[in-house]
């Protein structure tokens, strides 16, 4: 990843080696962090992912002043322990502060400089893909989201987020075409032992939403997916597996807010991510178990086919996940708020009175709290892994 840097040289010393002697420490800082790490004109800092302002020394505010009104915000702000670039850092900083402008001073061990630029790199080249994400709603959202709808305008002048309206008409017209690409995905599922007749029209679903998604050019689709249960006959739930596995963020019941907290949490983790209901809190033991009729088919690590548990009919995913740890994430379709735990995946269940996939978690009394009291709609996501303090620093800012 490239990184803009725009440098600000230093006019209180009359030593030429200082401006060396910067580039050197710039030069060491992409060496230890493995970022691409380019001093850049002013005006070409907004094409990086992520851009920072290198106090080359004292002397430097009013040179920054002067550059304040065409950097990219926040401003991230470099410095070395030499030659009071600090102390203008500081200063500058103050400046920020009192014109509500976001900023932080990266100084200190060069290793732990070189993790923070690692992670502010990852958090805004996120940020700046969420920005222009193109997601498709096939159809309204589900009757009983009573709490999960998002204006469309609202959407993308406040996040950049572009919301395409798909009717269902169309994806019908899509799925009785009966066409699907072959993929390692649809030939995993067809080892499984699973009525052949049933899964080939589920796979005809996925290919028509495929199609959908290439044509809209989308990031992520969700689908208003019970209305397929009478006129076809059959679920989403395989459609949604294959695309997630395919790096296509899907979800279910037409819920936009599931699908935008989706697409934050598989950008910043890498990992898919599992759309789910919390069907059960034992809060004595602050435990919740959460569960789905559908995951990406690549994150459980064996799974079958079975029906869909709401209507008995169609393949739905029964997935098995590592015990390991686990991010619990939701934000609102507008990211103005968020939740996120840590939590550990303790137990796979396979109970006959809940959707196909499983799991339960041990979580902590802040998680417990906020389902019960200030929960985030009922849909909820969760990765594999503890990302939890980085979803908090794509939030600070």
């Amino acid at each position: 990843m490239q990184v803009g840097v725009y440098y600000i040289a230093s006019n209180n010393v009359s030593n030429a080696g200082v401006n060396t002697n910067n580039q050197d420490f710039v030069k060491q800082l992409a060496i230890k962090s493995g970022l691409d790490m380019v001093l850049s004109p002013l005006k070409e800092l907004s094409k990086y992912d992520f851009n920072c302002v290198f106090i080359g020394g004292g002397g430097t505010e009013g040179m920054f002043l002067e550059a304040f009104p065409l950097l990219p915000r926040p401003i991230v702000l470099l410095t070395t322990g030499e030659n009071n670039s600090l102390a203008a850092s500081m200063e500058i900083l103050s400046f920020l502060q009192q014109n509500n402008v976001k900023g932080e001073i990266i100084h200190g061990d060069i290793d732990k400089m070189a993790e923070r630029l690692k992670r502010l790199a990852k958090v805004f080249k996120v940020k700046k893909k969420i920005a222009n994400l193109r997601l498709g709603r096939v159809g309204k959202a589900s009757d009983w989201l009573i709490a999960s709808d998002v204006d469309a305008k609202s959407s993308y002048e406040k996040n950049g987020i572009k919301l395409i309206d798909i009717t269902m008409e169309e994806f019908f017209d899509e799925i009785s075409k009966g066409q699907y690409l072959q993929n390692e995905y649809t030939e995993l599922l067809k080892t499984k032992k699973h009525d052949e007749a049933n899964l080939e029209k589920a796979l005809h679903i996925y290919g028509a939403l495929k199609r959908i998604c290439e044509k809209y050019e989308l990031d992520g689709v969700t689908v208003r997916c019970f209305d397929l249960l009478k006129p076809i006959g059959n679920t989403g739930c395989v459609a949604l597996s294959i695309l997630n596995a395919e790096g296509i963020y899907a979800g279910c019941e037409g819920d936009v807010p599931a699908l935008i907290s989706m697409c934050v949490l598989g950008e910043l983790s890498g990992k898919p991510v599992f759309m789910a209901n919390p069907s059960r809190i034992e809060d004595t033991k602050n435990q919740i178990v959460f569960a789905h009729c559908t995951i990406p088919i690549s994150m459980p690590s064996t799974f079958t086919c079975m029906t869909h548990f709401e209507s008995g009919i169609g393949v739905a995913i029964s997935g098995d996940l590592p015990l390991d740890k686990v991010t619990l994430f939701k934000c609102s379709g507008l990211l103005d708020r968020y939740f996120v735990a840590a939590g550990q995946l303790i137990k796979n269940l396979h109970e006959s009175n809940l959707c196909r996939t499983q799991i339960k978690l041990q979580l902590n009394d802040k998680a417990i709290s906020y389902m019960l009291t200030s929960s985030i709609g009922n849909h909820h996501m969760i990765c594999l892994g503890d990302y939890s303090e980085l979803v908090e620093e794509y939030f600070k800012w």
